[in-house]
């Protein structure tokens, strides 16, 4: 491992490795150009910014105590075998740094897990996924502090939940199909908590690391080669952050099929899917950089959360407390929950390892059958 750290080129043929370093040159004179015109328009497209009212700083917003704070994370993985698939997924929730004054409420993380065999299906990913993200969803709605970080956009769940409710028609055979769709109210109610975040003591936040999203791009009328957290991470001076905006919305509405749902269960899920897409259309946007060393942070929240002003400063202020050392490059919670789940897919193969030896000591046929059917092709994971 180390040494293909060391030499990254070394299983590749010469020839290919030349041809790729040559194209860098011309990647590097595209990228600079890029650069370059942002560098020249940035006081513009600033002064634009100001005249419509969406420039503000941290400094402006009322004076919130140092919150208590948690970031939920979630991944999951596929080992492909011979004779089966071994799955799993995980969700952890991991405390903020605790201001001295306030009692830690998690001294150790949270977490949720599913771990399974399943047949050979195509789309054991999507379900999988789905049902990660349900626990992700369930951590958060639980967690008793004044601000809760997640990753990924508060409109991911949807999306994935649609696709994988839309696949479970044809893998009902699977375990984990049968699972997600018995924890489908669970999931969603905890989805519609988060979105809502009607409590006055309760913060959720999102905060998606990629976004193509351009809700202040397109009301400014800037490029659309630039996302909006890519540009304004170079417009945003330190502790400086955008008036909030509502989500920019699909081209379609937005909509989750329970068809495969039994008519009991799915009367209860109509109900709660009509309340989360009305919330989906009021979320907020709201860009914050709270340092120099950070780029523009996407924050998406509730519209309860964006138009009060202490709740929006108790956000804020959160931020900023967890986002103070310069090698994170996100809020401290949710970079150690991301680091932690991220190790998930690693350790795969050793699960597969113990439960080979586990079945071997007992198996009363030829042992060679166990680590041929057992054997692993490949690990398939996401986050």
């Amino acid at each position: 491992m180390m040494e293909s750290l060391e030499r990254p080129f070394g299983e590749l043929p010469a020839a290919l490795v030349d041809e790729v370093l040559k194209r860098t040159e011309d990647l590097g004179q595209k990228l600079l150009s890029d650069f370059e015109q942002v560098r020249a328009r940035r006081q513009e497209w600033r002064e634009s910014l100001k005249r419509a009212g969406l420039l503000h700083r941290d400094a402006e917003v009322p004076y919130m105590p140092i919150p208590t704070t948690c970031g939920v994370d979630g991944s999951y993985a596929i080992e492909r075998l011979l004779a089966s698939d071994l799955v799993a997924a995980a969700a952890v929730a991991v405390e903020g740094l605790t201001p001295p004054s306030e009692t830690r409420y998690w001294p150790e993380p949270r977490h949720q897990v599913w771990v399974e065999t399943e047949a050979h299906e195509a789309e054991t990913g999507t379900i999988l996924r789905a049902l990660m993200i349900g626990m992700e969803l369930e951590l958060a709605s639980r967690a008793p502090h004044e601000v809760v970080f997640l990753d990924g956009s508060l409109t991911t769940p949807l999306i994935y939940f649609n696709q994988a409710l839309n696949k479970s028609q044809d893998a009902l055979h699977l375990h984990t199909t049968v699972h997600l769709l018995d924890q489908v109210t669970l999931v969603l109610e905890a989805y519609l908590t988060v979105l809502a975040s009607t409590r006055s003591d309760r913060c959720w936040l999102a905060i998606p690391k990629y976004t193509t999203r351009r809700e202040i791009g397109q009301e400014m009328g800037w490029p659309n080669a630039y996302d909006d957290r890519g540009l304004l991470s170079f417009l945003l001076e330190p502790g400086e952050y955008t008036s909030p905006r509502v989500l920019q919305q699909p081209s379609e509405p937005w909509h989750l099929d329970l068809t495969p749902l039994t008519p009991a269960i799915r009367q209860t899920a109509e109900r709660m899917v009509d309340k989360i897409t009305s919330s989906l259309g009021e979320i907020q946007v709201v860009y914050y950089r709270p340092y120099p060393w950070l780029p523009a942070l996407r924050l998406e929240m509730s519209r309860t959360v964006a138009e009060n002003q202490a709740r929006l400063a108790t956000v804020l202020h959160g931020v900023r407390h967890q986002c103070g050392a310069p090698a994170v490059m996100e809020p401290y919670p949710l970079y150690m929950a991301d680091r932690m789940v991220k190790h998930l897919p690693k350790a795969i193969p050793t699960f597969r390892q113990v439960t080979s030896q586990y079945i071997a000591e007992t198996y009363r046929g030829n042992i060679g059958e166990i680590f041929l059917g057992l054997h692993g092709y490949r690990t398939e994971s996401g986050v």
